[in-house]
C-alpha cells in the first residue's frame, strides 16, 4: 500500500468534469453548485459570469465527449477556462471492470475538486488509487470516482465528511435509490459481494480487483444502478 502526505495546493485551482451527450452537458446545475460552493469557500469567489453560456456554447457541436471547466484565481478574482473532448462510447457505463490499488493518504483528499490531483494519478499498470485514510483500513473513495459497495440488498457508501469529494453522481444515486451512508473499512470492502465506482463521466464502474485482496466479476446490481442512472441522464434531455 502506498502513502501520499502533500496536500492539494490551492493556488492551481478546482475544476469540473461534465459527460457531453448529443451537444448537453450532463448535470450541468448540479456542477455550477458545487463549484460555486468551492469557490466560496476557497476563493471568497462567485461563479465568473457567462460560465454557463461557455459550458454550453463549447458542448452544443459534441455528439459524446468530456468537457472540463477549470477555474483559477488570478490577482484577486477568479477566472474560468473551457476544454472539449470527444470520447469512444465504450466509456461510458463501461462493461469491463476496473483495478484499485489502495493509497494512504492522511485526511483524504479533501471535498473540493482541485486541479492539483497530487498522487492520485492512475498507475502505470492501469489501476486506480483507492483513497484509504491514515488508519490504513477507513476507504474515502477512488481518485476519479466515489465508492459504493454492495452487501446482499444493501447498497453502502462512505459518508461525505469532509474528506471525499461529494461527487454529483453519488449524489444523484442518494436521490434515485437507498444507500446507507456508513464507514466502510478494507476488509468490509473485500467482503462485498460487489463494489462499483461513480463519476460524471463514466456513470457506474464495476470493480474487478483490489489490490490483490479480492476479484470480483460485475454483478447484476451494478449493472442495476448503471441502467437507473442511465435511464435518468437520458430523462434529462
Amino acid at each position: 500500500m502506498g502513502t501520499h502526505r502533500s496536500r492539494p495546493d490551492q493556488s492551481r485551482g478546482v475544476f469540473e468534469t461534465f459527460l457531453v451527450t448529443d451537444g448537453r452537458p450532463v448535470e450541468l446545475a448540479a456542477h455550477l453548485e458545487r463549484l460555486s460552493r468551492s469557490l466560496l469557500a476557497l476563493y471568497s469567489a462567485e461563479v465568473p459570469p457567462g460560465t454557463e453560456e461557455a459550458v454550453c456554447d463549447a458542448a452544443r457541436e459534441t455528439p459524446l465527449g468530456r468537457l472540463r471547466l477549470t477555474v483559477v484565481p488570478t490577482k484577486g478574482k477568479v477566472t474560468s477556462s473551457v476544454r472539449v473532448t470527444a470520447i469512444e462510447p465504450a466509456i461510458v457505463f463501461p462493461e469491463a471492470g476496473v483495478r484499485v490499488t489502495p493509497l494512504t493518504v492522511a485526511g483524504g483528499w479533501g471535498a473540493h475538486k482541485w486541479v492539483d490531483r497530487g498522487a492520485l494519478e492512475p498507475a502505470g499498470n492501469g489501476s486506480l488509487p483507492l483513497v484509504v485514510d491514515h488508519d490504513l483500513t477507513t476507504v474515502l473513495e477512488a481518485s476519479r470516482a466515489n465508492v459504493f459497495i454492495v452487501e446482499g440488498d444493501r447498497l453502502v457508501t462512505p459518508p461525505a465528511d469532509g474528506r471525499i469529494l461529494p461527487g454529483v453522481t453519488r449524489a444523484r444515486l442518494l436521490q434515485l435509490l437507498t444507500v446507507r451512508e456508513e464507514v466502510v473499512s478494507l476488509d468490509r470492502l473485500a467482503d462485498a459481494d460487489e463494489v462499483f465506482l461513480t463519476g460524471s463521466v463514466r456513470g457506474v464502474e464495476a470493480v474487478s480487483v483490489c489490490g490483490g485482496r479480492r476479484i470480483w466479476v460485475p454483478g447484476p446490481v451494478s449493472r442495476a444502478v448503471a441502467a437507473r442512472l442511465k435511464r435518468h441522464w437520458e430523462g434529462e434531455q
